[in-house]
C-alpha cells in the first residue's frame, strides 16, 4: 500500500529560512503536500490554518513538547483539531530530562502508553520521534527505543540518526513493523562534505540507501514520508532537490 502522503516536509527545516520567504508557498510549488508542525507553528494557529489551507497543504502530525502533552493534554487537542493535525509526535528529550537507567527507560515507556491511550480517546495517534541516543545500548544490552515503545505508542522513525548512531535502519524498521506511523527522509552528506550543514545533506544526495529504505518503510506500515534536514544552508533548495527525490521514490514504489 502506498502511504497516504509521501511528499511531506517537516517545518523544523525551514526555521532559518529568511523572513521575507514565503515557506509554505514555497513547499507547494516545489510538490509537497502536507507538512509537519513543530512549536513555533501553535504561536498563531489560527492563523497558520488559514495559511495552510491557502497554500493548499495539510498538517497531518506534529511535534509537541512532552511535558506539554502531559501537563496540558486539553491544549495538544485544541491545538490538533484546529490544524487537522492525526498524529502526535513527541520529538526529543534534553540531555538533562533524559533517564539514567534502565528503569528509568522504562518509566517513560509507560508515560508514553498513558498518554497514548488518552490520545487514543481523542481520536489521535501518539508516536516516539528518535534520534541517536536512543540506539546506544545500555548496560543489559537493551537499547532505549525498546523500552520507550511501549504498548501503544508507535514511532516516527528517523533512519539517518540510527545510522549516525552505527546501526542499520533496515533491521529496526523490520523489527517494528506495524508500529511505524511516519518516516523522517533525512540524507547524511559524505564524510567531510556539508560541513556548514552540519554534515546533512538533501534528499537522494547523501549516503542513506533511501532506494532501499523507502519501500521498506512503506512496506512496515508508514503512512507518511517526511522530507527533514536539520540546518540546511538553503531550505528552498534543499526542499525542491528533495521533493524531486521523493516524487521519484513515491512513483517507483507505488502500488
Amino acid at each position: 500500500m502506498a502511504p497516504t502522503a509521501p511528499i511531506s516536509f517537516q517545518l523544523y527545516s525551514a526555521r532559518n529560512a529568511p523572513p521575507e520567504a514565503n515557506v509554505l508557498k514555497t513547499l507547494a510549488e516545489a510538490g509537497f503536500t502536507n507538512v509537519e508542525t513543530y512549536r513555533p507553528n501553535y504561536e498563531d494557529a489560527t492563523a497558520f490554518r488559514k495559511a495552510l489551507d491557502e497554500a493548499g497543504l495539510t498538517a497531518r502530525s506534529g511535534h509537541f513538547d512532552l511535558t506539554l502533552a502531559e501537563e496540558n493534554f486539553d491544549r495538544v487537542v485544541e491545538l490538533c483539531r484546529t490544524l487537522g493535525i492525526e498524529t502526535v509526535v513527541i520529538p526529543y528529550l534534553v540531555p538533562d530530562a533524559r533517564p539514567r537507567d534502565e528503569a528509568g527507560w522504562r518509566e517513560l515507556g509507560q508515560r508514553l502508553a498513558e498518554l497514548s491511550a488518552e490520545c487514543n480517546d481523542e481520536g489521535l495517534r501518539l508516536a516516539w520521534h528518535n534520534h541517536d541516543f536512543e540506539f546506544v545500548a545500555l548496560p543489559s544490552g537493551i537499547y532505549p527505543i525498546e523500552l520507550i515503545l511501549a504498548d501503544g505508542v508507535l514511532w516516527e522513525a528517523d533512519a539517518a540518526w540510527i545510522v549516525r548512531a552505527g546501526g542499520d535502519p533496515a533491521e529496526w524498521i523490520e523489527r517494528f513493523a506495524g508500529r511505524i506511523v511516519t518516516v523522517h527522509v533525512k540524507d547524511i552528506a559524505p564524510e567531510g562534505e556539508n560541513l556548514d550543514e552540519d554534515g546533512w545533506a538533501d534528499v537522494g544526495t547523501g549516503i542513506v540507501d533511501w532506494d532501499r529504505l523507502w519501500p521498506l518503510s512503506v512496506a512496515c506500515g508508514a503512512t507518511m514520508m517526511i522530507a527533514e534536514h536539520d540546518n540546511p544552508s538553503d531550505f528552498g533548495r534543499f526542499a525542491r532537490v528533495s521533493a524531486a527525490k521523493m516524487r521519484q521514490l513515491s512513483g517507483a514504489n507505488a502500488s
